[in-house]
């Protein structure tokens, strides 16, 4: 930052990489001090001068010219001695904030000065030294995060304003394009190249699955978009994840548990009929053993109509049909659950009707009521509640003060053939989200403070329904 008239001297440039001493001390002596000082310093002068002219024989303007000629270039001398530093300060400071404007924090003032303009130095270099400390901090956390980034699974774009591709990662060249630098292409022509599978999800705003066949294999991906301002413009943030590891050990793990459950099931239901079967080969050899033949075939039939019971369980929840929406009187749909006498009405229900299937709404609710009745350890009010939004919307609750869950099986209670009771399927619980998903809605389970469990069960307004 050297003037090309060189620095002054108590005032220098030190060189990149060097750290001045910094003083916090308050200038000794002002600038304006000093100037002030000088000043008196001339009129003291002035004074004298022209005391010792006016004993001599000169008349006033004489003594008044000679004033002039001793004191104007002495007061000229000595204000441009004040006021030298201050122009070599200003250009230092000048190039210092041209470093700045450039992003070059490393240049630094010295200066030796005990006033205003030393204490400006000092300032300069501390926020010098905080903005090279910041910038070096923020290029090692730039090259962690690009170092994470590259090594990400998921394929990652950023795209400006302009459509032009700004940032790719190494998984987004490798999937997009082989490889090749994505950085300043067009994202649209880019989009365009691809299978119709990904470019139809890419040209839209929503997130979503989507599956790709290429070489007679089928991969499928996640995709999320979202869009945000940086340096106050618009950008669009791109990420694809692979998903068909993850889907494949999901499916293989739910069909692992599905074989699991009903090799159980199908052994706890054979094993007493193979048994039973030997009993009965007994009895009929021994004729007075004939009056257990009722009790075997009974038992076996038992075991039989549960086997069957349970195989329909399965198959109500793969062939779950389309929900038939129509209008229902709440008062009459839920007189139909008599069997429940431990059920409660809470508050009032809704004037407007309900728009849904009752035949699988009231499949819902009868397993919810199931469930709460055999979570309680003895005769307990079922309480169920229905409200609706000020859009159209239904909420209906079912309310327990039964045992509870614990987080474990509150988490895991809506997965398919998850279950904690010994003769459980582990599909009541999914095919009633299974059932309200089919219509629009969702099912959710809460614990209650007092001990219990709260099932809401959401339904979307008739107008919602209609557009699904």
């Amino acid at each position: 930052m050297n003037s090309e008239a060189g620095p002054p001297a108590g005032h220098s440039v030190i060189p990149p990489g060097e750290t001045p001493e910094v003083s916090h001390t308050v200038p000794k002596v002002s600038f304006a001090g000093r100037v002030t000082a000088g000043f008196l310093v001339i009129l003291l002068m002035a004074a004298g001068i022209a005391a010792l002219a006016s004993e001599s024989a000169l008349g006033p303007w004489s003594v008044f010219l000679l004033v002039l000629l001793v004191s104007i270039p002495l007061g000229a001398w000595l204000i441009n001695r004040l006021l030298r530093p201050i122009g070599g300060i200003l250009a230092d400071l000048s190039d210092g904030i041209r470093s700045f404007r450039d992003r070059d924090f490393s240049l630094r003032l010295q200066s030796r000065r005990a006033d205003e303009f030393g204490h400006i130095a000092q300032l300069y270099n501390e926020v010098g030294a905080v903005l090279q400390s910041e910038r070096r901090d923020m290029r090692e956390r730039e090259l962690l995060l690009q170092a994470a980034l590259n090594q990400s699974p998921v394929a990652i774009l950023l795209v400006n304003q302009l459509d032009r591709i700004i940032y790719s990662n190494h998984e987004s060249r490798r999937l997009l394009l082989g490889g090749a630098k994505l950085e300043g292409k067009n994202f649209s022509e880019l989009r365009d190249g691809l299978p119709e599978e990904m470019k139809g999800i890419l040209a839209g705003e929503t997130d979503g699955l989507f599956s790709v066949q290429a070489e007679g294999l089928v991969e499928t991906y996640h995709l999320s978009q979202r869009v945000f301002q940086l340096n106050r413009r618009s950008h669009r943030l791109v990420l694809l994840r692979r998903m068909t590891g993850d889907l494949g050990r999901q499916e293989a793990a739910i069909w692992k548990r599905v074989i699991r459950v009903i090799s159980h099931e199908l052994n706890n239901s054979l094993a007493p009929i193979s048994s039973l079967l030997h009993s009965a080969r007994i009895v009929a050899r021994e004729p007075r053993h004939a009056d257990r033949a009722d009790e075997i075939y009974s038992t076996m039939e038992e075991r039989l109509d549960h086997l069957s019971r349970f195989i329909e369980g399965y198959a109500r929840f793969a062939r779950l049909p389309t929900p038939q929406h129509e209008e229902v009187d709440w008062h009459e749909f839920l007189g139909r659950f008599s069997d429940f006498p431990q059920l409660m009405v809470a508050g009032s229900l809704p004037a407007r009707p309900g728009y849904f299937d009752p035949a699988q709404i009231q499949q819902v609710l009868v397993n919810l009521f199931k469930n709460a009745a055999e979570a309680s350890e003895q005769f307990q009010e079922i309480t169920i509640q229905v409200d609706t939004t000020r859009g159209g919307g239904t909420y209906i609750q079912v309310l327990d003060r039964g045992r509870g869950m614990d987080e474990e099986t509150l988490r895991k209670s809506l997965l398919p053939f998850y279950s904690t009771k010994q003769t459980g399927s582990g599909l009541g619980l999914p095919l009633c989200r299974e059932i309200l998903e089919a219509h629009g809605g969702k099912l959710s389970l809460q614990l209650r403070p007092q001990g219990g469990v709260v099932a809401t069960c959401w339904l979307p307004p008739k107008s919602a329904e209609s557009t699904l």
